[in-house]
């Protein structure tokens, strides 16, 4: 037909690339997908809900793989085989079209860094943006955990983070895990009772980290002391990923 230009194949690809690139980075900046890992159910409602709050747009998807914290219990230390765990799970969300992965299990600190590395899209560890509003607020920073077996992933995050800030600080933790066991028996009321008061254990820190995602519905009960913040991964969590998709 007169002045019909057929496209070239070549052009023709490009303008497409070109187009679905603005279709990621359109609903990037609106409501972008963001695949939950847990290692734990009692790690996502806590999580779901701040997203509804402070981010209702973005799609929130959830991966459990529940055999992760009994692994890692039984072996006692994170192994190659845990951490290439990790990379399959993040490649396997980043393969489902997700913007950005946001893993909500503390103990796995090194296994999720190394997964970091084996995706393209941005990767939040559960307590790395607490971390840093922590060593901001001051020196004493004390680390509460449900989960024993977080605590020396953490910690030892916390001091390579101080040591990356140029920032001198004093660490100090405790466990509680009997409030874990009331909240899988579903006693949430007692959980937030024992965190409650173990945190008064902690009242002359600057910051008090509650470690795990399933701690932040007791941050509410802990007494406000002059001069102590208290925080929760999910909030921190939450709040880094929109800056980091400039949503």
């Amino acid at each position: 037909m007169r002045g019909h230009v057929k496209p070239q194949l070549p052009a023709y690809r490009e303008a497409c690339g070109r187009f679905r690139a603005q279709q990621v980075k359109c609903r990037t900046m609106k409501n972008p997908r963001i695949a939950l890992i847990h290692a734990t159910p009692v790690a996502i409602d806590p999580i779901c809900s701040t997203f509804k709050r402070l981010w209702p747009q973005a799609q929130v998807t959830n991966l459990l793989e529940d055999s992760l914290a009994f692994d890692l219990a039984a072996a006692g230390k994170l192994d190659q085989t845990m951490v290439d765990r990790f990379c399959v799970l993040a490649r396997y969300v980043e393969s489902s079209g997700a913007d950005a992965i946001l893993f909500t299990c503390s103990a796995f600190g090194e296994a999720i860094e190394t997964a970091r590395g084996a995706v393209k899209i941005p990767v939040l560890k559960p307590n790395e943006a607490m971390m840093e509003e922590a060593i901001a607020t001051g020196p004493r920073i004390a680390l509460l955990a449900t989960f024993a077996p977080s605590l020396p992933s953490m910690t030892a995050e916390l001091e390579q983070l101080a040591v990356a800030r140029k920032a001198n600080i004093r660490i100090s933790s405790k466990a509680v895990p009997a409030a874990l066991t009331a909240l899988q028996g579903g006693d949430d009321a007692g959980h937030d009772r024992q965190i409650a008061a173990a945190a008064e254990e902690f009242s002359d820190c600057d910051a008090l980290l509650l470690c795990q995602f399933s701690m932040a519905s007791a941050a509410e009960r802990i007494p406000a002391r002059r001069g102590r913040s208290v925080f929760t991964s999910p909030y921190s969590a939450v709040a880094r990923l929109k800056q980091l998709l400039h949503a």
